[in-house]
């Protein structure tokens, strides 16, 4: 006589057998749904990389074909040097990808949100320089003023530059699987890099 038919009833021990099969189940499912939303949320943190990747470098690409700094400075000499002289600002859109993203900007990993939030704020700050810019009046302030509001200008933009850079490498160092290598550079306070 098996040891359970003293206990139970057939009819019970079936029922037990299916509720532990159930229950067996119900583990199985849970643990192929976490794994499900891992990849789903790994693939999103991808997507989201690579799409803030793709804007940076388009920009950063921009700003090294037309050598900003040697641009800002004729532009600078012109300004002092042509009276009345001031170009035109063009209002630039350089974070259309990272406002459509900012909602899910939680799922990147620590050391990409901090150098692209920082990029990203230069451009910011560039914004409202150049709307400052577009305000200024050269014959009222002067040209050495002027020359120096747009010397400023330029150096935000270098300053974005590098900034950008610094973003592309924490990216692309999470996208080709270096992320944990990339955490011990930037967290060396020797490195002079900004984690903490």
């Amino acid at each position: 006589m098996p040891p359970f038919d003293q206990y139970l009833s057939p009819q019970a021990q079936q029922a037990v057998i299916a509720g532990l099969f159930l229950a067996i189940g119900w583990w199985v499912v849970a643990l192929q749904n976490r794994r499900r939303d891992a990849n789903l949320r790994a693939e999103r943190v991808r997507d989201v990389q690579r799409a803030v990747f793709a804007e940076i470098r388009a920009y950063l690409a921009v700003l090294k074909r037309d050598n900003v700094g040697e641009y800002g400075a004729r532009i600078k000499d012109r300004i002092l040097t042509e009276k009345g002289f001031f170009p035109v600002i063009p209002t630039e859109h350089n974070d259309a990808v990272f406002r459509a993203i900012i909602g899910d900007i939680h799922v990147l990993p620590r050391d990409t949100v901090d150098p692209v939030v920082l990029y990203y704020s230069q451009l910011n700050a560039i914004a409202a320089m150049i709307s400052d810019l577009r305000e200024l009046d050269v014959a009222k302030i002067g040209a050495e003023r002027a020359a120096g509001m747009y010397h400023d200008y330029i150096s935000m933009k270098i300053e974005a530059l590098e900034l950008g850079e610094q973003a592309l490498e924490a990216i692309g160092a999470n996208l080709n699987g270096r992320g944990k290598s990339y955490r011990k550079t930037i967290n060396n306070p020797a490195s002079g890099r900004f984690g903490q």
